[in-house]
């Protein structure tokens, strides 16, 4: 009786290695099909095993059934994972047959421009990182504390107010000035955000979006701007006037660009300031350089030590300086475009006439280092 059963082990083993065979061999789901048709099949190869053992004695029925079921069962799994991997195999190969370019063909008339917005952007980070700068990013969403307190804006001031300010339903999970959500009215928060990840020395620039509730010829509700940020033991304000009248020759490719900065008060800056450049008005036109009217351009002035204090940086070792100004106002001077709305028109010909080659440089290259 061993004999029998040994020689039906062998049987099986033997049954094993064809079928498996037969199974991975199958390249397609058609010949997958049919594997599994000669394996388990009404008149397969198990089933017809499986038929056998009616006539065999119960110790050999037992243990050949047994291994029938164990055999049966593999070679019905490895059918499975066959079909998965072939199916997988089919549909790649008819997403790669039936594929579809949905992008309208480039029209010979019609060529693609950068926007002035982004060129300006572009030319903002070229010329100050040649001084050292990095760029820094943070949330557009921010929380009260970031947005005003942190900067030293009292409670009350006008920019806290709903005419001013986009404010957001308040974060449940947060608390106090925390859980007062708005979009961010300036860039300033994401200098609040690094001096409090970071020790000085600082040198960033932040340039993004911002929103503030106001629409004219000069206003847009969301509109950009980049602000610099300059923290070290040693930064005064000459380094400051230094810093923004190498930025003003380089971004209006002006030499000897005439510049004046007056007193000013910003919540954030001690003392603060206004920069004009020097232009001319003649006939109508506007012209950036030496000439007999002056042109607002940006503000600035000494961190308040206030603002060091709430990033946890000592104002008593650390001091620096910091400037903001409006990416479209910068634009609209250096490129002659009259009104603000415009960028955000989406009207492609505004575009072609004042858009940009997207080959084309800015006008100073990154320094190595």
């Amino acid at each position: 009786m061993s004999e029998i059963i040994k020689n039906m082990s062998d049987t099986l083993v033997r049954l094993q290695v064809e079928l498996t065979e037969i199974v991975q061999n199958a390249n397609d789901l058609q010949m997958l099909e049919q594997a599994k048709v000669t394996a388990l099949g009404k008149k397969g190869r198990i089933t017809d095993l499986m038929k056998t053992l009616g006539a065999m004695d119960p110790e050999e029925r037992k243990s050949t059934g047994q291994a029938l079921n164990v055999l049966k069962d593999e070679i019905a799994g490895l059918i499975s994972r066959q079909e998965e991997a072939l199916k997988r195999q089919a549909m790649d190969e008819k997403l790669a047959r039936e594929i579809i370019d949905i992008t309208l063909s480039v029209r010979p008339e019609r060529k693609g421009h950068i926007h002035p917005i982004s060129q300006t952007m572009e030319e903002l980070a070229t010329i100050f990182a040649d001084m050292g700068f990095r760029i820094a990013e943070g949330p557009e969403i921010e929380d009260d504390w970031h947005n005003f307190t942190a900067l030293n804006f009292p409670p009350g001031h006008p920019a806290r107010e709903m005419q001013d300010t986009f404010f957001l339903p308040e974060d449940t999970g947060a608390q106090g000035e925390f859980a007062k959500k708005l979009l961010r009215t300036h860039t300033s928060p994401v200098q609040i955000r690094h001096m409090k990840a970071n020790k000085p020395p600082i040198r960033i620039i932040a340039m993004g979006r911002t929103y503030r509730s106001d629409y004219d010829m000069t206003h847009t509700p969301m509109f950009h701007q980049i602000e610099g940020l300059v923290i070290d033991e040693k930064t005064h304000m000459g380094h400051l006037k230094g810093c923004l009248r190498d930025f003003c020759e380089a971004y209006f490719e002006v030499d000897d660009l005439p510049m004046r900065f007056r007193p000013s008060f910003f919540p954030f800056v001690e003392p603060g300031a206004e920069v004009d450049i020097g232009c001319s008005r003649k006939d109508g036109g506007l012209k950036i350089g030496k000439g007999e009217s002056w042109l607002e351009i940006l503000g600035c002035g000494m961190v308040h030590p206030n603002v060091l204090k709430n990033c946890g940086i000592d104002p008593e070792q650390y001091q620096g300086f910091a400037f903001g100004m409006g990416i479209e106002r910068i634009a609209m001077l250096k490129y002659g475009i009259p009104d603000l709305r415009t960028f955000f028109d989406s009207d492609a010909r505004w575009l072609d006439y004042y858009g940009f080659d997207p080959l084309q440089r800015p006008n100073r290259a990154f320094s190595e280092s």
